[in-house]
């Protein structure tokens, strides 16, 4: 299972919106949070730099959101098409983004209604604080 990580351009717009609603709206409703297409817009584009497109093969099964702090990795979303959610993909992105940080720690933060909280926790982050809707990790 190759996967391969492309910078996001203008053009992937579209597709990055379409995945987080497709799989983030219900952990956000959940959470009780509703938000407009505005809101999913304006966090779609902040550092949209950071944003990669996660290919398997010819397939694109999903996106990831980091930058590189100097002390420390920040995964900012990660997000798998649910046609391949299941199937191992968040783990083998999580074990490429926990080797490419070493030597330095990782953040994450994870929304309570989410369950890839257990992916996380079994890769090793601890939850180091929290909010009204989202848990901040460390590993």
């Amino acid at each position: 299972m190759t996967l391969s990580f492309i910078q996001a351009c203008d053009n992937d717009r579209a597709y990055l919106l379409s995945l987080r609603k497709l799989t983030m709206l219900e952990h956000f409703e959940k959470s009780g949070l509703f938000l407009t297409d505005s809101q999913h817009a304006f966090r779609l584009n902040d550092a949209y730099d950071c944003f990669y497109l996660i290919h398997h093969g010819d397939d694109v099964i999903g996106a990831l959101k980091y930058q590189e702090m100097p002390d420390y990795f920040e995964i900012m979303q990660l997000q798998i098409h649910p046609n391949y959610q299941g199937k191992g993909f968040g783990s083998k992105v999580m074990h490429a983004v926990i080797e490419q940080a070493r030597p330095k720690y990782l953040t994450l933060t994870v929304l309570k209604a989410n369950p890839a909280i257990k992916l996380y926790q079994r890769l090793g982050f601890i939850i180091t604080g929290e909010d009204e809707f989202e848990y901040w990790m460390r590993k």
